[in-house]
């Protein structure tokens, strides 16, 4: 990737998750994440635009507030640096350069914007998941629209046919990881008295399937059956967990979502069976 286009990337990124910082931490207390503007946790005081900066605002502070030099949490830079991260990685999976941009620049674009705001919408879901066990039902219905308008968008410019199979395809996959998770979630209920997975998970699975289709769905949950299941058996054998002790599947789920994004469920699908195979 040109140079020019890696340090947009990135800077927008971080902007981006500095924001994302803000509905993180606002959302789950019921306050404007636009008004007013930030300002310090503590002593309320609001935070000079130098060093609202992402990430190097924080390392010119020391981690500590101006005003009342309580510390600040590490946290902040590294949401606004992972943020940035896989902003970048966005554009580097579908090799975004300056040759696909003036070859096939709807497409690009679009693409690009898709990743982009998946993974924005993806990880403020994640990050008040694990810290209130709830995905907010706003930023998920946001991530189906977005999901369904992203791919009417590139059955648009794409083949008449093969564009109207593939936004019925999202569309049932959408419709497909909410019933299906809820009605999971329902017998575990009444087969061990507590729900399986909470009502959240269900619209997340609704959100993969809007953004990736049938196949990219069960690929998705795939992933997220796995690495959640990993995390349990880890934390149980620990004791950082307690036994029927719950702990989110939505940051599971949203990895899932994204590798599969990066890389394609097609891509995923040949790994697993050549590791079976193997």
């Amino acid at each position: 990737m040109n140079p020019l286009l890696v340090s947009i990337v990135l800077l927008t990124g971080a902007c981006v998750g500095s924001f994302i910082n803000v509905v993180t931490w606002r959302l789950p207390r019921e306050e404007s994440v636009v008004w007013p503007g930030s300002h310090c946790p503590r002593c309320g005081h609001s935070v000079r635009w130098h060093d609202n900066v992402p990430v190097i605002g924080w390392l010119a502070l020391r981690g500590r507030c101006r005003n009342c030099d309580q510390p600040i949490s590490a946290r902040y830079p590294l949401v606004e640096a992972l943020t940035a991260g896989l902003w970048l990685s966005a554009a580097w999976a579908m090799g975004f350069n300056v040759d696909t941009l003036s070859s096939d620049p709807v497409t690009t674009l679009v693409t690009l914007v898709g990743g982009v705001a998946l993974i924005s919408l993806l990880m403020p879901l994640v990050l008040i998941d694990i810290d209130h066990l709830w995905l907010p039902e706003p930023i998920c219905r946001a991530g189906v629209i977005t999901g369904l308008l992203a791919s009417a968008l590139v059955a648009a410019f794409g083949h008449p046919e093969i564009g109207k199979s593939l936004l019925f395809n999202h569309l049932l996959a959408s419709a497909a990881g909410l019933l299906v998770l809820e009605g999971l979630s329902a017998l575990a209920e009444r087969l061990v008295g507590q729900p399986a997975l909470g009502l959240g998970d269900a619209k997340l699975a609704a959100m993969a399937g809007a953004w990736l289709g049938l196949a990219g769905l069960g690929m998705a949950m795939g992933i997220a059956v796995i690495s959640g299941a990993m995390f349990g058996v880890i934390g149980r054998i620990t004791g950082r967990l307690e036994p029927r002790q719950p702990f989110p599947f939505g940051p599971f789920i949203a990895l899932g979502i994204w590798l599969v994004w990066l890389m394609g469920p097609q891509w995923w699908w040949s790994h697993w069976v050549a590791l079976i195979g193997s």
